[in-house]
Formats: C-alpha cells, structure tokens, sequence
C-alpha cells in the first residue's frame, strides 16, 4: 500500500483532525534534533510541541501542492526560534565544547593535546557562527546541519531561493574573512608575543 503525501494527510486532517498526527510521527523526530542543537534538550521538548500545534492550527493554509511538510515546519520551528536568539549564541558555544570532549582516547598525553586543539577550533567555529547576522545563521544552519537543499531553505524561510543563496554566500564569505583575520591575528601574537597596540 502507498504511503500518503503529507499534503494528502494534512488535506485528510481538515475533515478527521485524528489524521495530522501522521505528520507529527514522520516529522517529529527530525525537528527535536534541530531545536536541541538551537535551543538545549530542555527548551527543545516544549518548542515541538509549539510547533506541532501551531502547524495543526495553521493546517488550513498549508500548500497542498507541495508534497513534503518538513520545510513548513522548519520554518515555523524557525520562527519561534527568533525569539529564542540570546540563548542560542551560548548553545552553540556549549556544543562546541561537548563536540570536543568526544575524541577517542589513545594514549593520556595525545587525547590530552587533541581534546585541547578541537576544543580550540570549535570554540573558534561557534564564535564564528553566532557572529554572522541571523538571516545568514538561519540559511546556514538549515542548509548545513538539517542537510537542506536550497530550494527548501527557501521554503522554510519564506525567501525566494536567490537569496537563500546570496545569504549563504555571504555568509561563507563571512566565515572565510573572520579565519583569516583571526589566523592573522595570531601570526601577530606568535611575532610580537604581549604586544600591546598603543
């Protein structure tokens, strides 16, 4: 048997509202990853929620000509996110850090000085994202971590899919700037070691 579009169940749900929690089901799972990477597992629980219940009374506005719903709940996910934002710059942070403490351990002294060099460029990456401007952080997140195509970025955010990708060109090119200014910076200190700018 043919498993139904989401546009065939949402469709289905305006008659037998028992029938939207096939949506849930499909797309729950996906959408609780991408808000505890945003938020923290604490905030993320109560915001599926949120964001399953704004969606089921929003059904009737749902496009159904598109067959997938996971750019439209992305991007309502998306929206409650915005009101979220001071928290989300130290989530990063605090992701970054347990990225670094899951190295394999070889010997003490090597898990040692590899914890403390990807601790490093982590916390470096986190910085460097939570600096580039939230239209751009949202394109990138969406695109990088949720593996996104461009044209469901576009969707999720409500933007036509030329400016998801003038956003995430900046961004990169952000990204690539605040490397290098950094990696100059660094050279600076190596060459002038407590240097102090007058």
């Amino acid at each position: 048997m043919e498993e139904s579009s989401d546009a065939a169940l949402i469709a289905a749900s305006l008659e037998e509202p028992v029938r939207f929690g096939a949506i849930f089901d499909r797309h729950a799972a996906v959408l609780h990853r991408y808000l505890v990477r945003r938020l923290g597992p604490d905030e993320a629980e109560t915001m599926v929620g949120e964001v399953f219940r704004i969606a089921f009374e929003r059904r009737h506005t749902y496009d159904l000509l598109r067959p997938t719903a996971r750019p439209w709940l992305y991007g309502i996910a998306t929206n409650l996110l915005a009101k979220h934002r001071r928290s989300e710059a130290r989530r990063i942070h605090a992701m970054a850090r347990l990225v670094s403490q899951r190295l394999p351990s070889d010997d003490e002294a090597e898990r040692v000085s590899r914890a403390v060099d990807a601790a490093a460029r982590c916390r470096v990456a986190a910085e460097l994202v939570s600096s580039l401007p939230e239209p751009e952080r949202d394109a990138l997140l969406l695109h990088v971590w949720e593996g996104l195509s461009y044209d469901e970025v576009a969707e999720t955010l409500g933007i036509p899919v030329g400016t998801v990708r003038s956003r995430l060109h900046r961004a990169r090119g952000r990204l690539r700037e605040l490397v290098a200014g950094r990696g100059r910076e660094q050279g600076d200190e190596r060459r002038h070691p407590g240097r102090i700018e007058s």
